[in-house]
């Protein structure tokens, strides 16, 4: 046999024994407790999944070690062929039988999850699940998470329990590796995302711009208006056209209004706003129904020596004068009306540039009669007889 010949078949032998040693090394393999291992479904019941792991052991993971949600069915969560990892918790040689736990690794993996987002400074989405002393339980990856009571943004008087059941967003800001325990604070993240939308509040700010806001407190000057984390104030004189003692008068509590800015100061952080508009102003109103010449159904609202006032629309009052109350001389108007009577009146007169309104009973009375004198009546003439 020649030296290439003997050098190839020595080769052969040499491949063949190391391949049969890794064969024997696979399957006498031992796995250590608290080992993280990974394997191939083979078998799926209602009570454990059974796992190939390579090795000469079976692995088991029982129900309670595959899930912590009594609801779940293994048969419908997990299938033959799936790949699984898995912590070993127990390995039994002669049963030749590893117990596995899927829940175990599961926890490793949130725990991760968890010092990875207190890394990053990374806002967190979780559920809180218990109310208890000094504070909150957020579950968050399977891991619950303590948020202090001052971290809640719950003022300090306030009750708690108002965020049990609820999806909150929160930041790590506090962990001890060691016993696994994590704190949280919803109030930074309210803090940080507050100051978000101040900045590009302030940003687009300008002058008549509109805005929907909720009507945050009340004060005995005017209303303050929440614009979406950014409050203004909307003053008494610019709720109502008609002077008013209190704005409860026009707007309420919680209420959402309609707003535009009239001026802002970005360095004090004041906007002043206001809600009333030419569309509401009550002189628009009344100039979009009456004309000199006109008649109109009014409500006496004050008496003065020298006549009366009454009012045509809301907010818009006219003057009748002493001598158009009546078709005679009277002393005082108070002989003829009573603050409250309703009455019917000619619109004689309007003064545009002082917003001002005459009012006569008087002419209405001289045409009644002269109808009357020439055999027509008062429905011949119309509305505006």
């Amino acid at each position: 046999m020649s030296e290439l010949e003997q050098e190839r078949k020595d080769g052969e032998v040499t491949g063949e024994k190391e391949d049969f040693a890794g064969m024997l090394e696979g399957t006498v393999k031992t796995l250590n407790t608290g080992e993280a291992v990974s394997g191939v479904i083979t078998a799926v019941t209602a009570g454990e999944l059974q796992v190939d792991l390579g090795v000469k052991v079976t692995g088991i993971i029982p129900y309670d070690e595959a899930t912590e949600d009594s609801s779940v069915k293994l048969t419908e969560k997990y299938h033959v062929g799936d790949e699984i990892e898995a912590v070993v918790i127990k390995v039994s040689d002669k049963d030749g039988v590893a117990t596995l736990s899927k829940k175990r690794i599961e926890k490793k993996l949130s725990w991760k999850k968890v010092l990875d987002a207190y890394q990053n400074e990374a806002v967190i989405e979780g559920k809180i699940v218990e109310i208890i002393k000094g504070g909150v339980l957020m579950e968050y990856e399977s891991n619950r998470i303590f948020v202090p009571a001052s971290q809640t943004g719950i003022p300090k008087e306030g009750d708690m329990n108002v965020l049990s059941g609820k999806t909150v967003r929160a930041k790590i800001i506090e962990v001890n590796e060691g016993r696994k325990r994590a704190v949280g604070s919803i109030r930074k993240v309210e803090r940080e995302e507050r100051k978000q939308k101040e900045a590009a509040f302030w940003s687009e700010i300008e002058k008549g711009k509109e805005y929907e806001g909720e009507v945050k407190s009340l004060t005995s000057y005017g209303a303050f208006v929440d614009l979406g984390g950014v409050d203004g104030m909307v003053h008494n004189t610019e709720l109502s056209w008609t002077h008013i003692k209190h704005p409860s008068e026009v707007v309420r509590l919680g209420e959402v209004i309609k707003v535009y800015v009239k001026d802002f100061n970005p360095e004090t952080k004041r906007i002043s706003l206001g809600y009333k508009t030419e569309e509401s102003n009550p002189w628009n109103i009344f100039r979009s129904r009456y004309e000199v010449g006109d008649t109109a159904e009014v409500k006496v609202v004050s008496l003065m020596p020298f006549g009366a006032f009454a009012e045509i629309v809301p907010g818009t009052d006219g003057l009748i004068h002493i001598s158009q109350i009546t078709d005679h001389k009277i002393a005082q108007p108070g002989e003829v009306l009573t603050v409250g009577d309703v009455v019917k009146v000619e619109i004689i007169g309007i003064d545009e540039e002082n917003h001002q309104i005459s009012l006569s009973i008087r002419a209405l009375m001289e045409k009644e009669r002269e109808a009357e004198e020439s055999g027509f009546t008062e429905e011949d003439f119309g509305d505006n007889a």
